[in-house]
Order: structure tokens, then C-alpha cells, then sequence
């Protein structure tokens, strides 16, 4: 199938760390997206004041994660095969603009005095049901712009600019409610999700592959994921992928136990580990950005995998607070690196007829991270912080040099790499377009 209208193929490979901002329509669906994730993630911060304020339970902060969390779990999957059944900016539209009559309800609560917090349950649970269709059709949407040829360096930005509102979206936010109240907060929300909703307008439409929604969907559920488990290189990559999510990643939500009890920096020092951590995430985006262009990507995926693991045993370790600090930093780099580069190879390896419902089990894996936290946090119960981040260190490096040994098609990743980059867009029959059998 020829490119669509709006595609604009690169002129060169190597264009720099923001090459990818060459390409009008990646600039507005870039535009639209740091709107979107720093409201996303100002809001994070204060949902959960308010639910604290109106209820005065801790229980209630769990509860408010709970229910964004379940639907966004159960519902991943079909959003992605929704994804590719239908006209991908339209259905972006839709979803953020639900969510901005989400938060203008919650908005006119608040002006009124008559929030409570079971207006807030039913209002993130909404936001969990709807999350899952907006974002594997934002993810789908940037291969139809920048090419297979810009995708690692679109990709990289993207989580780049991810990774910046996650840091600094709810310092802002804190900042608003200290120095006025938490309404003035769900303005600006309202106004940037307005941005969001503007800039993605001014995307070209992306119309699903010949042929898509003609099966029931939970057959094209299936298909998808039979289509990953049984493609070698990338059933390999996201396996690979979940070995952090759930053994080395639960860290960050154990850097208050190191804060009050092991540095005994309270919460001003948690805070400073959490924004350094987060400074290590936007860096190693950026830096897959500029220097990912290489073609020994299992090498870099590889390498920032063992480095994040060995740089975390040492952070788990350390004495000080302020060796700490750096030893963080360049765990969440490496750890940015891994992730950055194997989501990216994944995205150049699918076909676009899956490309919704594999990027939907992405999302499903990343909410892993809360089951993995339950298991460290034993540990670290009953051995101690330390101990507890040390053995899962090690163990995602041994479990991850077992993957990588067991699974030829992983240590085969560069050539298949390769061959799907020099591939026609022409599909072939079947749902991969590589030109050759993947190694098993």
C-alpha cells in the first residue's frame, strides 16, 4: 500500500537529536502531546489532594489510583484493536475531548463547593477507560508520519517530552496550589488540554489498513496476540521489556522508605530524589535521540540494561545521600535508554494492520509495575530497603542475560532490525512485512 498523503518520508537518516521535528505534522502531534501529558501529570499530583482533603484517609490515595489503574488493564487491549479498525486522529479527538469535558465537570464541582469524592472515583475511572484508546492510536499515528527511518528518533522525543512532564508537570501544579488553590490548577489543566485538542487537529486524518474491522473484534483481539507471540523477535523484546518493569522499576516507589529511613533526608530530600531521577529519564530519551541512530541497537538496548541493574546495586548500597543523588540519575538514564530503544525497535518491526493492538500490550506492561512493587516491598519488609532493591538489581541482570542467551532471535535483533528497515511498505502476505523468517 503506498503512503498516505500526509506521509513525509525523511531525507536523511541522521539528522540530529530533533530531526524528527523537521516534519510539520510531527510538530503539531508533538505539540499535542506535551499539552497533553503536562496536564495528565499535574493532575496526578493533585487528585491526590484532593482526595486526601476530602476524605483524610491514606486508604483514599490507593483507592484513587486503584480505579484508574483496573480499567486501564482491562479495557489496553481493546483500545488497540479499536486503534486499527478506525480513522486514528478521530478517535485521539474524541478521547481528548472526553477528557476535557472530564475535567471541566470536575472544574465546575470545584467552583461550586460541591465536589465529593465519589465524583472523583467515577471521574478517574472514566479517565482509565478512556486512556486506553487514546494512546495506542497516538503511538500508531507516529510511524504514518516520520517513516520507519525517523521512528527511533520521533520515538525518542516523544519520551523525551514524556519523561519532562512527568518531572516537571506536578512541581508546577505544586507550585499553583501553594501559591493560590487547587482550582486554578484544573484551569490551566482545561486550557492545555484545549492546546492538545487544537495542535492534534491539525494533524492529517490516518486511515486504518486496507481491510481492517472486517473481522469481530475479539477475533482481531486474538490475532494481535497471536501476532506477538508468534513473531520471535518481538514476543523476544517485550519479554525482555517486562523484566524491569517488574523487578527493578519498583524502586521509585521505595525512595521514600531511603529517604526517611536510610538518609534521613525527609520529604524535601525525596522530593530533590524523585526530580533527579526524573532528570535521568528526560536525559537518556534525549540522548537516544541524538546518538540512536546507530545500527547496533542490541548492543545499546543490551549495555543500558545491565548498566541501569548495576548502577541501581550500587544506589541500593549507598552510604550517602549525596552519592546517592548521581548514582539515580544515571540508573534512570540507562534505564531510559533500555526502554527507549526497545520500544522503538518494536515499533519498526510491526506492521501497521497490528500496530494498535500491540502497542495496547505495551501499555498493559508498563501497568505491571504496581503488581511488581507488592513483591519488593515484602522483601524489603522483611530484609530490609536495602536488600530488597540490591537482589532485584540482580536478579533483572541474570534474568535478562538468560533471555538474551535463550532466544536466538534476540541476539538476531540488528539483522531483523535491518531487513525491516530496507523492507517496501508494500505488505506481504500475512501480517509481518519483514522480507525474510525471523529466527526462532
Amino acid at each position: 500500500m503506498p503512503p498516505p498523503p500526509y506521509f513525509e518520508m525523511p531525507t536523511e537518516s541522521h539528522g540530529g537529536a530533533f530531526a524528527s521535528l523537521r516534519h510539520e505534522q510531527f510538530r503539531w502531534l508533538y505539540a499535542s502531546n506535551i499539552a497533553f501529558f503536562f496536564a495528565m501529570n499535574g493532575q496526578f499530583l493533585v487528585r491526590s489532594i484532593l482526595a486526601y482533603d476530602l476524605t483524610g484517609s491514606k486508604l483514599a490515595l490507593g483507592t484513587i489510583n486503584l480505579m484508574v489503574a483496573i480499567p486501564m488493564l482491562v479495557v489496553s487491549p481493546f483500545g488497540g484493536v479499536i486503534a486499527d479498525r478506525v480513522e486514528k486522529r478521530g478517535l485521539i479527538l474524541l478521547g481528548q475531548f472526553l477528557l476535557l469535558v472530564n475535567e471541566l465537570i470536575v472544574l465546575a464541582l470545584l467552583l461550586t463547593g460541591r465536589l465529593e469524592f465519589w465524583h472523583m472515583l467515577v471521574v478517574v475511572f472514566f479517565m482509565g477507560c478512556l486512556f486506553p484508546f487514546i494512546m495506542p492510536a497516538r503511538q500508531a499515528i507516529v510511524a504514518n508520519i516520520v517513516g520507519r527511518q525517523g521512528l527511533g528518533n520521533a520515538m525518542a522525543l516523544q519520551m523525551g517530552g514524556m519523561n519532562a512532564a512527568r518531572v516537571v508537570g506536578p512541581v508546577v501544579a505544586g507550585g499553583i496550589v501553594a501559591l493560590t488553590s487547587v482550582k486554578w490548577v484544573y484551569v490551566m489543566a482545561v486550557i492545555l488540554y484545549v492546546v492538545a485538542l487544537l495542535s492534534m487537529s491539525r494533524i492529517s486524518k490516518s486511515p486504518p489498513e486496507e481491510g481492517a474491522g472486517k473481522k469481530p473484534v475479539m477475533r482481531e483481539l486474538v490475532a494481535g496476540m497471536k501476532y506477538v507471540a508468534g513473531d520471535p523477535p518481538v514476543r523476544a523484546l517485550m519479554v525482555l521489556s517486562i523484566v524491569p518493569i517488574l523487578l527493578a522499576m519498583p524502586f521509585q516507589s521505595l525512595l521514600v522508605v531511603f529517604a526517611e529511613d536510610i538518609w534521613k533526608v525527609g520529604e524535601g530530600g525525596l522530593g530533590v530524589l524523585q526530580a533527579v531521577a526524573g532528570v535521568g529519564g528526560i536525559m537518556g530519551s534525549f540522548y537516544v535521540a541524538w546518538a540512536g541512530q546507530t545500527p547496533r541497537k542490541l548492543r545499546l538496548m543490551m549495555s543500558s540494561l545491565f548498566a541501569f541493574a548495576g548502577t541501581l546495586f550500587l544506589f541500593a548500597l549507598s552510604p550517602w545521600f549525596l552519592l546517592a543523588l548521581p548514582l539515580v540519575l544515571i540508573a534512570d538514564i540507562f534505564a531510559s535508554v533500555f526502554t527507549t530503544t526497545n520500544g522503538t525497535i518494536i515499533q519498526m518491526l510491526i506492521p501497521n494492520e497490528v500496530r494498535g493492538r500491540v502497542m495496547s500490550l505495551m501499555m498493559m506492561t508498563f501497568g505491571l509495575t504496581p503488581l511488581g512493587t507488592l513483591p519488593v516491598s515484602a522483601v524489603a519488609e522483611a530484609f530490609g530497603v536495602r536488600a530488597a532493591v540490591a537482589s532485584a538489581s540482580v536478579a533483572t541482570a541474570l534474568l535478562a542475560l538468560l533471555i538474551f542467551f535463550a532466544s536466538r532471535a534476540l541476539r538476531g535483533i540488528d539483522a531483523t532490525h535491518l531487513a525491516a528497515m530496507e523492507a517496501e511498505e508494500a505488505p506481504m502476505p500475512g501480517l509481518s512485512k519483514r522480507p525474510a523468517a525471523a529466527p526462532r
